[in-house]
């Protein structure tokens, strides 16, 4: 990620613990609901913790049958996840700090792999689709992944179809140099490689970066290393990240490695997979549910989140960068941690509930 000085594993942990024991007794005083919750599983307040395994975490559902809150502000925006109308979706009110915030920790850990310099940019989406779903995780992240290019150009039409002439004409005015492409894997899969492939274009300037939608390829049979190789086989694209996030932690995402030898944490976040029957933090090499650790969230309480996906830590400073490296191996078929929702008030309105899809 061309990091100066990055931290081990060890020091990440160090520095990332009284961070988190501060945002805890920072939410617990600003949000009610999040103090009653530290509460009722007896995490009073004065106790102490030595590890970052010892934090208490929230199930991620809960944003999406509470409105969960901790900043004073007005706010500005809301964003929702991805889901659908029976499952629910959750719901982030960000006031401005927060989403400027986001804004540039987000920024931040892309420049790590774009470099400071601007670089053109191939939306892999349509503009319609961006500026519908502008409060969506969709959305949001499309606006924020431009933040680090220029020129942007929109490589679907309306109909979520791709646009050749739009895409040719790009390439021809920044194809000689480095540029960016962005969009949701699928879509670069189903839409941007099949052009590629059938016109041979010449993609060996292009970083390409690329989130979520794995699962649409899976029932295709497409695995990452599989979408890797077709790229670098058919177009010479070798600069390849994937990366992994969600909109109750806005602004942190954890970025593949140039060999995709797996995903890494930023500075100011971590991971732990936990064993589904006893919760206590997983062996390297075993697979369980992804608990997700972010010193970013201030304006709600979602700083240690029980994901509803599963994954699995590869290593632990063995790999292309230090830290852990770690897969997301798919959605949980049910997920339903207990233990918190009773000790919360009533759903706020327009909350549904469920679990992710």
């Amino acid at each position: 990620m061309n990091r100066d000085s990055p931290p081990s594993q060890a020091m990440r942990e160090a520095a990332l613990l009284p961070r988190l024991i501060e945002l805890i007794d920072h939410h617990r005083r600003a949000c009610p609901a999040y103090a009653r919750v530290l509460h009722a599983v007896g995490h009073t307040p004065g106790r102490r913790y030595a590890q970052l395994r010892e934090l208490p975490w929230l199930p991620v559902r809960l944003f999406k049958e509470h409105a969960l809150v901790s900043s004073r502000s007005e706010p500005v925006a809301e964003l929702t996840s991805s889901g659908t109308t029976s499952n629910g979706v959750s719901r982030i009110a960000l006031d401005r700090e927060a989403a400027e915030h986001q804004r540039l920790l987000l920024t931040s850990t892309l420049e790590k792999l774009t470099g400071p310099r601007r670089l053109p940019m191939l939306i892999v989406d349509s503009p319609s689709a961006v500026r519908e779903e502008r409060a969506s995780i969709r959305g949001a992240t499309v606006l924020g992944v431009m933040n680090v290019g220029r020129e942007h150009v929109f490589a679907l039409n309306s109909k979520q179809s791709i646009d050749a002439d739009a895409v040719e004409g790009f390439l021809q005015r920044h194809g000689h140099a480095s540029f960016l492409v962005f969009g949701f894997t699928s879509l670069v899969w189903t839409q941007f490689y099949a052009l590629a492939q059938a016109r041979a274009f010449d993609l060996s300037h292009a970083l390409l970066l690329h989130t979520g939608g794995w699962k649409k390829l899976a029932d295709k049979a497409v695995s990452p290393q599989e979408f890797r190789a077709g790229f670098r086989d058919a177009t010479g694209l070798r600069r390849c990240h994937n990366f992994y996030g969600m909109v109750e932690q806005g602004g942190t995402i954890h970025m593949e490695s140039p060999s995709g030898d797996g995903l890494y944490c930023p500075d100011s976040a971590d991971v732990i997979v936990r064993d589904p029957y006893t919760w206590e933090e997983a062996a390297v090499g075993t697979p369980g549910v992804i608990e997700v650790l972010s010193a970013a969230p201030r304006a709600h309480p979602g700083h240690v989140l029980l994901t509803e996906d599963r994954g699995i830590v590869h290593g632990i400073d063995d790999g292309e960068w230090p830290g852990k490296r770690f897969a997301v191996l798919g959605r949980l078929a049910r997920a339903e941690p207990r233990g918190c929702a009773d000790t919360l008030p009533e759903r706020a309105p327009g909350y549904g509930g469920g679990v992710r899809s």
